[in-house]
C-alpha cells in the first residue's frame, strides 16, 4: 500500500514541481493552461504544496511504519480542501483542464490514505 501512494503522490509533488518551476510548456500545456497556474494566489499554491508535500511525507511515513502517517495525511488533506476551495469556487478552470475523474481519484485516494494510516495505527502495525 505504501509504495501505491508513494507513487501516486509523487506524481503530485512532480506536477507541482513542473508549475513552480515554470516548466508546463515541456508537459504539453497551452499558453492558456499556463496562464491558468500563473494566476493562483500565493495562498492557493501553498495550499497545493501543502496537499502534495504532505501527501508524499505520509507515504514515506507508512513505509517507515510511523504512526506520523496519520497527521502527514490530515495536513494533506486540509490543502487538499483548499485547493479544491479555490478550483471550484474562486477560479476559472479552463474547459481543456477540467477533469472530474482526476479530481475523484485525488480525492479518493487522499481519502484512503488518510483512513489506511488511521487503521493500521489502530492496529498496532504503525508504532
Amino acid at each position: 500500500m505504501g509504495i501505491a501512494t508513494l507513487l501516486f503522490n509523487a506524481i503530485g509533488c512532480y506536477s507541482y514541481l513542473m508549475t513552480q518551476t515554470g516548466s508546463l510548456a515541456e508537459l504539453g500545456m497551452t499558453p492558456e493552461q499556463i496562464a491558468y497556474f500563473d494566476t493562483f494566489p500565493a495562498w492557493a499554491d501553498a495550499a497545493w504544496a501543502l496537499g502534495v508535500w504532505c501527501a508524499l511525507l505520509g507515504s514515506i511515513l507508512l513505509l517507515l511504519r510511523r504512526k506520523l502517517a496519520f497527521a502527514a495525511f490530515a495536513v494533506a488533506t486540509v490543502g487538499l480542501i483548499a485547493t479544491t476551495y479555490f478550483e471550484l469556487l474562486v477560479s476559472q478552470i479552463p474547459d481543456s483542464l477540467q477533469n472530474p475523474l482526476l479530481m475523484a481519484t485525488i480525492w479518493i485516494s487522499t481519502l484512503f490514505s488518510l483512513w489506511y494510516s488511521r487503521w493500521m495505527s489502530a492496529a498496532g502495525v504503525l508504532r
